[in-house]
């Protein structure tokens, strides 16, 4: 799933009128109307660079006119510091865009490189597990947010609550039970994938036997987790695996050394730290 660019413009315009308000007073103060100048994007620490469309969208709302971008997003670079984009344009749209233009690319920028750091760790070890995100987004940037997980070579996992069937222990004890939950999931939603959150070795067998699609396990050691490869190959099932909670840079090699398929870490939309980038202004 894509952001549209009439959403995308739409989110942009809501983060300049938040920022500017009744207008820059300080910029008005000190720089003159007529000013122009030459603004250079500057990436000043190693990463991924993920959301040039929505500084380009800032840039362009506030009237500073069109972003060119030096380098292309979703590659990991090293070389820094560099320029990554560059807008010309009159002196005061350029620094009324400047803020919502970085806070925008830092933040989608550090989710891609976090991501593309747990991507790098899951390997490690000679695991396969591919990298996922969850639903722990920020409210109205989940889709920019999941763009940049792939961005950073992860996989989106649930876009929302409509595209998959993702049962967890309140569903299961409001639903009376693993069996009758996925059964009640089967009958109303056939076309949909069915998940299933396993905690133990109890609930993991009663997913297995009810046919679930996939295995979230969540809070596992990664005995637990090596157990439950077992018991599904064992079990000649065909479900996926899924680790889930707690993952951290340290453990997630661990983690996908044991087999499993999936690992979902919230961490990725909800802690990545920002990408240090800049706005060097010249007149």
């Amino acid at each position: 799933m894509t952001l549209r660019p009439d959403d995308l413009e739409a989110l942009v315009a809501a983060a300049l009128a938040e920022d500017l308000g009744a207008g820059d007073v300080t910029t008005d103060a000190t720089v003159s109307s007529d000013a122009r100048g030459r603004a250079r994007i500057v990436q000043k620490q190693p990463g991924v660079l993920f959301g040039l469309d929505a500084a380009a969208a800032a840039f362009r709302q506030a009237g500073a006119g069109d972003l060119d971008r030096v380098i292309a997003e979703g590659t990991w670079s090293d070389a820094v510091p560099r320029d990554v984009a560059l807008v010309a344009g009159p002196a005061r749209a350029l620094l009324a865009a400047e803020r919502v233009a970085l806070n925008l690319l830092g933040h989608l920028s550090g989710v891609a490189t976090l991501t593309a750091r747990y991507v790098e760790a899951a390997r490690a070890e000679g695991g396969r597990a591919v990298i996922l995100d969850t639903r722990k987004t920020t409210p109205l940037l989940r889709t920019l947010e999941k763009a940049a997980v792939r961005a950073g070579g992860g996989r989106n996992h649930r876009m929302g609550l409509d595209d998959a069937i993702l049962i967890k222990e309140n569903h299961i004890a409001l639903a009376g039970g693993v069996a009758a939950a996925v059964a009640r999931a089967r009958e109303a939603r056939p076309d949909l994938p069915v998940e299933i959150e396993c905690r133990d070795a109890t609930e993991l067998a009663a997913a297995l036997a009810a046919g679930a699609d996939r295995l979230l396990l969540d809070n596992m050691d990664p005995d637990g987790l090596r157990a439950a490869v077992a018991a599904r190959d064992e079990a000649g099932s065909a479900a996926a695996l899924e680790a889930s909670g707690g993952v951290t840079l340290d453990t997630v090699a661990a983690i996908s050394a044991t087999g499993v398929d999936f690992i979902s870490v919230g961490a990725l939309t909800h802690s990545a730290p920002a990408l240090d980038l800049s706005m060097l202004l010249e007149g």
